[in-house]
């Protein structure tokens, strides 16, 4: 998992709330059986004008150029701005996947559903939880500022403005230790590879009929 320190960049608005899951990734692109390939197909049903499905190239496809990530202004954004109650619905892990794969490195809402929340932590994605007074006063700045931009810093638990203000937001330590390190579930485990490896080969010294193979 890509580790989360400190990331700049550019403010995209997704300015309706309770976006769920479907929204986020429609069901028919979870055919797939890999953890790639999602990014294009992120909120396909309001980025594309005719309906897409899983193997049918973009290439074929028409955009939707009244959808936020559709515009210009908005190109290789890469923080989301929301609204409350953002990843609603169904708990597929591929709406966080689709969202780090279109280049999103964190989102900022007022309030997520959590299964999503929890997700978005577990595939390198900092979900932050702002009040609502400052959601709305960034949507403002967002719209009145071609090119606005944002710095997160995780270590501070700061959420730095062009111009120097500074916004303080909470995240769980445990949560705040595994991003700043890279570690997903797979990687906690393999942290203590050594001692699973010395067990493993205890355990078959005690017991070798354990090392066979059934046809």
């Amino acid at each position: 998992m890509q580790k989360f320190s400190t990331h700049t960049g550019l403010v995209a608005p997704i300015d309706r709330a309770n976006v769920d899951t479907d929204a986020i990734m429609p069901k028919q692109f979870l055919k797939s059986i890999r953890r790639t390939g999602f990014g294009p197909h992120l909120f396909d049903e309001w980025r594309y004008k005719d309906p897409g499905y899983y193997g049918k190239p973009e290439s074929q496809r028409q955009l939707n150029p009244d959808f936020v990530l559709n515009q210009a202004r908005y190109q290789g954004a890469s923080i989301l701005l929301a609204r409350k109650n953002f990843g609603c619905g169904s708990s597929r892990e591929h709406a966080p996947w689709a969202i780090g794969q279109c280049g999103f490195r964190a989102i900022l809402a007022p309030s997520y559903a959590d299964i999503f929340f929890n997700n978005c932590f577990k595939t390198g994605l900092l979900p932050i939880v702002l009040e609502e007074a400052k959601i709305d006063q960034l949507f403002n700045e967002v719209a009145a500022f071609p090119g606005y931009t944002l710095t997160v810093d995780l270590e501070r638990q700061r959420i730095v403005k062009a111009q120097g203000e500074e916004i303080a937001f909470e995240v769980n330590a445990f949560r705040k230790y595994c991003l700043l390190n890279g570690l997903d579930d797979i990687g906690l485990t393999l942290r203590h590879k050594d001692k699973i490896a010395a067990f493993e080969a205890q355990r078959l010294a005690a017991k070798p009929w354990l090392a066979r193979s059934f046809g």
